[in-house]
């Protein structure tokens, strides 16, 4: 054990927050396995990813199967895994989405989506939420704004932030003191109007901010969102990294709004753990992307093994109703929270959809002052006890939990969880 974290200390790169003091041997299904035998709950599905849990036993097979038949290849070459995925990707968004490519990670997703947009529209400019979470490569950092933006030189130009519409701390109010997110919104994009050389490209938002604090757009805020992309003849690209593929009820989170984007990405959810992104639009943006030369070969680009889990996880969702289950389940866990909420005076706010739910602590309710401390406090009370759990803390605001068990959780899992949260509060 001392070696261990004595290699750690001398050979490890930090890159953002502390480890967490356990050394992890295994996990499976809900649970993670500690190398001292201590099983831990997971409330946050791995990295937000996990849908189906751990090492679910057809994923398993999959790739065993896989990888002894064809697991990568050179990025022209093309196998039946990816073109099936690409397919029924398509068949699982509206029309006129279609097209699709697969890649690795969120942040290559939401890069090479930005790439065809700059490309399609001959833009540059790049909106999005001010609490925004999109990745770590150049253009994903340069869109995100909820942390990392320091020390490293000059993002990318052309990014504007507008501010995230935050029904619990509304920066723009009505009368009756809620968020007049119709106000915030062209008030954003009054002031990228001022600020833009008119060479508008896309605006890049998540359907749910999760990284930025679990927040919710109202209903009918992506829908005026998408309007005003149409006025400046911008795409509205849609990062469902999170709540893709069935996590908050519906297959994707922008169901709820009725509309359409130009271009979805899809990352963690889709490889349930394993590392598999897509980008998938219309053929039509396709079409002119590929006339003006798109590029965006990378060494992973459809490979044939990530594709063979995506489709399997298609499968198991289908097969065993997890979207649905996951709306049930949802909101289960959602009434427990609110149930938290109203013995625990810390409990400021619950938050989310399905099984997205988000708790924010508060040393005071009216004042709706942060608990940064208490946050990390209860985050380790919980790891104690036997619950992972993950607070987000960005300034001027309290510590927010972020709550994504895997869609196969059983009630009792999630009971279990509950109890253990409401004991950690309880100090």
């Amino acid at each position: 054990m001392a070696d261990f974290w004595s290699d750690v200390e001398r050979h490890v790169v930090r890159y953002g927050g502390v480890f967490t003091p356990e050394i992890i041997v295994g996990a499976e299904g809900s649970y993670v396995v500690t190398e001292s035998g201590r099983r831990i709950l997971d409330f946050t599905s791995g990295q937000m990813s996990a849908i189906l849990g751990h090492s679910h036993p057809e994923i398993v097979a999959t790739v065993r199967r896989q990888v002894g038949e064809l697991d990568h290849l050179f990025s022209g070459m093309l196998s039946r895994p990816v073109v099936e995925l690409s397919r029924r990707l398509a068949e699982s968004l509206p029309a006129p989405l279609s097209k699709t490519l697969l890649l690795t990670t969120g942040a290559e997703s939401n890069e090479a989506a930005v790439r065809m947009a700059k490309l399609v529209t001959g833009g540059y400019e790049i909106v999005s939420f001010a609490r925004s979470w999109h990745g770590m490569t150049q253009a994903a950092a340069g869109a995100t704004y909820s942390a990392g933006r320091r020390g490293y030189g000059p993002p990318s130009p052309g990014n504007f932030a507008i501010p995230a519409p935050d029904g619990y701390r509304p920066e723009f109010t009505r009368p009756d003191g809620s968020l007049d997110w119709e106000r915030q919104l062209d008030t954003g994009f009054a002031l990228f109007d001022a600020q833009s050389s008119g060479a508008p490209a896309a605006c890049l938002v998540e359907p749910i901010l999760s990284s930025g604090g679990v927040i919710e757009p109202p209903a009918g805020y992506l829908r005026r969102l998408h309007e005003k992309c149409r006025e400046r003849g911008m795409l509205l690209i849609l990062d469902e990294a999170q709540t893709g593929l069935g996590r908050t009820g519906t297959w994707y989170a922008f169901e709820r709004d009725g509309i359409v984007p130009d271009i979805i990405t899809l990352s963690k959810t889709l490889g349930a753990g394993l590392p598999l992104a897509a980008v998938v639009t219309s053929e039509e943006i396709e079409q002119a992307a590929y006339e003006r030369g798109f590029l965006f070969y990378t060494t992973h680009v459809n490979d044939p093994l990530p594709a063979a889990v995506g489709n399997t996880v298609l499968d198991i969702l289908e097969r065993d109703g997890l979207v649905k289950r996951a709306a049930e389940l949802g909101d289960r866990l959602r009434r427990g929270l609110l149930e938290l909420q109203s013995r625990h005076e810390t409990v400021g706010d619950v938050r989310g959809r399905g099984l997205l739910q988000g708790l924010e602590l508060v040393t005071d309710r009216a004042t709706k002052t942060g608990a940064d401390s208490l946050g990390a406090a209860v985050t380790r009370r919980c790891l104690e006890l036997g619950l992972h759990m993950n607070v987000v803390q960005l300034p001027g605001m309290g510590g927010t939990f972020r709550i994504a068990p895997p869609l196969t959780s059983t009630d009792e899992e999630l009971e279990r969880g509950l109890a253990i949260l409401d004991e950690a509060l309880a100090g």
